[in-house]
């Protein structure tokens, strides 16, 4: 079958799980029931036995996608000389804590006369589960252990090669035909297809759901359709039951072809945490900043003052990390990893994060709960005694444990921010300890993590080497945006780790000997232009910022990392990235006036 190129898709989701559509028709991702459930299509992973949806025209096309405006349901165009065809795919949501979990697929001929063809054939479990077939009317069930998926249309089907069904159908300009899937509850018969009116009920329903909700956007500046695309690709993200935000809705696609560096990315990281919520409260967007602030509000409970890296969108702790050594991999990418061992890794970042987080939302949300500001006193007493330890830093590096000075830094946030909410709310504090500890982190960066002979900040203490998390210095406001230390800094990482508008996190040497290669990181881009902005440098920011929209997809949504050719790669689409693609247009437009 072959593999799209990752940029090569949108996606659609219910706030409980997300689909990766291609250009070509095929959904080739997607977990059931929720982003971290076992996959149910998974051919983008490998195209031979992973599974995928295919909806498209016999005949010989060429295709372009497009979101309807201000919501998150796809429209795939499909043009040839006898016609034009459009598919339309959404999941419905009209309230997000009542979701149906289903995904519509409807078809429909605008001009001439064109043959469809469908393709279904579900790959269970990652692949690892065999399925039966039952065809009922109007329709077919796919049945495994612990999971059936209805598929309804009224469309003939019949069985195809892999226990697949297929079915071929000819609709002329004005007619239609729809396809809904939909996973079974224990002991549930087949469902009906859907009428034409129920159809469209209920994509006006979750048109009215997406367009409502980005109303509430404030945001009224420049770039105003890719800062909302950005909104809408976030919260597509978001897990409703929990408010927890996945990095991405994807697993195991590739940082470089043919490398190593396959990672699971559907879980939440706490370094992203005050991203989330500084871009959320800068657009307006303060039920969302709460809810997310109650799920990381549980995380410290009961913790004892140790925090994980990343949790379970449900809030688990354990994501003990497998391989699917049976898929093939994304374009021979290998290996699949299934769960995400950088949880049990020692990461300091996450303290400021967090307590960074806790900050904004008391200032600019809600105040702060008593029983959560005793959690976050333990977590600062636990970090007031650990922080000079060497640890995995931003980027949770697997290899040895180093003095990283971001790490550094954002554990100055951490007792920073708190000593400023304790002031703030006259709040109980162990002000003398937290004060000592941050003017002591403050010096030492200032002492080891700067080298004179390089003159310029660097990865770790002892080191010569760049790296782009020093970007955060002055975004997190440990250094002023001017200071000539800071200064000489960013024009290091521009000269060295800067491709024109792209950034490295770091030379793969430097950092971390696993890997194979390291292409730019999309986010860190951002923060440059971030940077720049706050250095006064505005001209030069808005060229980077125009020239990293061009590597967004059609659709304006990036993957983790951009490689040689432009390409996108990694996990896709990056939470992280979209984040700081709004922070860094906000403070720019503000900037500019």
């Amino acid at each position: 079958m072959g593999y799209l190129p990752i940029e090569d898709h949108g996606i659609i989701g219910d706030l409980y799980t997300a689909a990766l559509v291609g250009t070509d028709g095929t959904i080739d991702w997607l977990c059931l029931p929720d982003f971290d459930s076992p996959s149910v299509f998974c051919s983008i992973l490998d195209d031979e036995k992973g599974g995928c949806f295919r909806l498209r025209p016999v005949q010989d096309f060429h295709s372009y996608q497009l979101y309807l405006p201000d919501t998150n349901v796809l429209l795939t165009r499909f043009l040839s000389p006898e016609g034009v065809a459009e598919v339309l795919d959404f999941m419905p949501i009209e309230d997000e804590h009542e979701t149906r979990h289903d995904l519509i697929r409807d078809v429909r001929v605008i001009k001439g006369r064109m043959t469809i063809e469908v393709d279904c054939g579900p790959a269970f479990d990652y692949a690892r589960r065999e399925h039966e077939i039952e065809f009922v009317k109007g329709g077919v069930i796919f049945r495994s252990a612990g999971m059936a998926l209805n598929l309804a249309s009224e469309v003939p089907l019949e069985e195809g090669p892999g226990r697949s069904v297929r079915g071929r159908f000819e609709l002329k300009a004005g007619e239609s035909a729809s396809f809904v899937l939909q996973q079974l509850e224990e002991g549930e018969g087949p469902r009906e297809a859907l009428k034409r009116a129920e159809c469209q009920d209920l994509l006006q329903q979750t048109l009215n759901y997406w367009r409502r909700w980005i109303a509430k956007s404030t945001y009224r500046g420049r770039w105003r359709n890719m800062v909302n695309r950005s909104t809408l690709a976030l919260k597509l993200l978001t897990f409703a039951p929990t408010g927890a935000l996945v990095t991405a809705p994807t697993m195991g696609l590739p940082q470089t072809i043919g490398g190593t560096q396959n990672w699971d990315y559907r879980y939440t990281w706490l370094r992203d945490a005050a991203f989330t919520m500084f871009v959320l409260l800068r657009v307006g967007f303060k039920d969302e900043a709460h809810t997310f602030m109650g799920w990381l509000q549980q995380r410290c409970r009961g913790s004892g003052g140790l925090l994980q890296p990343l949790y379970g969108i449900d809030g688990r702790k354990h994501l003990l990390e497998t391989e699917l050594s049976h898929l093939s991999g994304y374009r021979g990418s290998r290996p699949i990893r299934l769960g995400n061992d950088a949880c049990e890794l020692l990461q300091f970042d996450l303290y400021g994060a967090v307590l960074d987080a806790a900050y904004l939302h008391n200032k600019y949300g809600a105040p702060l709960d008593y029983d959560t500001w005793q959690s976050l006193r333990t977590t600062l007493s636990w970090l007031s005694e650990n922080w000079r330890q060497p640890d995995a830093g931003t980027w949770g590096v697997r290899g040895d444990r180093e003095d990283f000075v971001s790490s550094k830094v954002f554990s100055w946030v951490a007792l920073d921010r708190a000593i400023r909410l304790a002031h703030q709310r006259g709040l109980p504090a162990e002000e003398e300890i937290w004060s000592g500890q941050r003017d002591a982190i403050y010096e030492e960066v200032m002492e080891k993590g700067w080298n004179t002979e390089k003159e310029s900040f660097v990865q770790h203490y002892g080191s010569d080497a760049l790296d782009a998390s020093l970007l955060l210095m002055p975004v997190m406001q440990f250094v002023g945006p001017t200071d000539p230390r800071w200064l000489a800094t960013l024009d290091s990482i521009q000269n060295e780790l800067s491709h024109d508008a792209l950034v490295d996190r770091y030379k793969a040497a430097d950092a971390d000997s696993s890997s194979t290669g390291e292409e730019t990181f999309s986010v860190c881009s951002f923060w440059v232009v971030e940077c720049l902005t706050r250095a006064g440098r505005l001209e030069e920011a808005r060229l980077a910022l125009e020239k990293m929209f061009s590597y967004a997809n059609h659709l304006g949504l990036y993957a983790e990392k951009i490689g040689s050719s432009g390409e996108a790669l990694g996990n896709f689409p990056h939470a992280l990235t979209h984040l700081a693609l709004i922070a860094a247009a906000s403070r720019l437009d503000r900037a500019l006036g």
